[in-house]
């Protein structure tokens, strides 16, 4: 099950241009919203950022599958060009129900950055109960007591019950390869700057910039 979710079609140019976008969209859309905007102090201590909508559904056992992209700031506070990724997670529990949301995910240090140089980040889980309509905020942090990781959600559906989590992000490699013409690692993109950003990617940066505050 977890192989054909992450099955893909490769995506065109402009594809993907729609598709950061719309992640751009949404993000603004959260911003505006006091409910669920992420404070300005966190966004400009952040050191990277992962934006990604999600689908997650089934009965007992279930799959949770979505896309996005990641960045991150180097020594300039310059944001890198955006790196395209995807989440394949399966969990065994008592569960039911779906739900689609919208996360994202504030990378506060270098220790959580360099994650994304492995094949697969995990940065960890949470276990919840059930998500209301428009549950949102803060949701919590990964793998660290200092908050390395602040995960922020808008979520739609309903899902209840607890399961053990497995699996983690991973690079969307067909996805960079057309965007950028040439097979490029996480790493290659998001670290060396082996690619330039894109005008699309120069306006999401622009987009979560103009949230910082004074």
């Amino acid at each position: 099950m977890l192989s054909l979710a992450g099955s893909v079609q490769a995506a065109s140019r402009e594809e993907l241009d729609s598709r950061i976008r719309a992640l751009t969209v949404k993000f603004d859309d959260m911003q505006k919203d006091p409910g669920s905007r992420i404070p300005a102090d966190v966004l400009r201590k952040a050191k990277g950022i992962i934006l990604i909508n999600l689908t997650k559904g089934g009965f007992v056992f279930a799959v949770q599958t979505g896309g996005g992209v990641a960045m991150v700031r180097n020594k300039s506070d310059e944001w890198s060009p955006v790196a395209f990724i995807r989440s394949n997670e399966g969990s065994f529990g008592f569960q039911a129900g779906g739900e689609q949301s919208f996360c994202v995910l504030v990378l506060m240090n270098t220790n959580a950055t360099a994650q994304l140089a492995k094949p697969t980040v995990n940065f960890g889980g949470v276990a919840r109960g059930t998500a209301g309509d428009n549950s949102s905020g803060a949701d919590g942090n990964f793998d660290s007591p200092n908050q390395s990781v602040l995960v922020y959600a808008r979520r739609s559906g309903l899902y209840g019950g607890v399961a053990f989590k497995g699996g983690g992000l991973s690079a969307d490699r067909s996805a960079n390869e057309a965007y950028y013409g040439k097979p490029v690692t996480l790493s290659d993109i998001l670290f060396d700057r082996k690619v330039e950003p894109t005008e699309t990617a120069t306006e999401l940066a622009g987009k979560i910039s103009a949230y910082f505050g004074k």
